[in-house]
This record gives C-alpha cells, structure tokens and sequence, in this order.
C-alpha cells in the first residue's frame, strides 16, 4: 500500500479530504467514504483510498506505536532498578571512607 495509516497529503503535493459517495447512500446505509486528492482526477497520479482501510492502517500503526512504548516502559524500570542498586552500592563505598 502506497500510504499508511489516514492520508495526509497525496503524491502530487495536494491535500487529501474525507468526502462521502452520495451515489452510494441509502436510508439505512450511508454513503461510502473515501480519503481523496482535494485535486483528484481519475488519471492515476491522484490518491483516493476507502475510509475504512484508512482507518484501518491508522488503528495498526497506533497499536505498533503503544507496543514501542510499552517495550520503553520495560527497560525504564529495568534501568530504574539498575539506578537504585548503583546508589546503594555508592552509599555504602561512601560510608567505607
């Protein structure tokens, strides 16, 4: 996929909108929505991708961004630990001079 997660700008510089297809509405299902090119055309050089996959892809790079952060959260404390045994041992050199 060209894109990850909610499009912000499409390949030729322009902006990308959420837009609803009201081709595809009816009373109990709303239209299609898309992330487009504000400037779309339909020559290929434009983005336009469904919402959903949109969303989708930015839901996934979310949940790989809390796992980093979890894993960050490890080492803290892990390193924390470290911190505490060192000062102990640093006290107890300091009380031996």
């Amino acid at each position: 996929m060209f894109a990850m997660a909610i499009p912000q700008l499409c390949p030729c510089g322009s902006i990308t909108k959420e837009i609803v297809n009201e081709e595809d509405t009816y009373y109990y299902l709303p239209g299609k929505r898309y992330f487009i090119c504000k400037d779309f055309e339909n020559d290929g050089l434009h983005y336009r991708q469904p919402w959903v996959m949109g969303v989708q892809e930015e839901v996934e790079r979310l949940k790989q961004k809390v796992l980093r952060h979890e894993n960050l959260l490890r080492e803290c404390e892990a390193l924390k630990a470290q911190v505490k045994m060192l000062v102990k041992r640093v006290s107890e050199l300091e009380r031996l001079l």
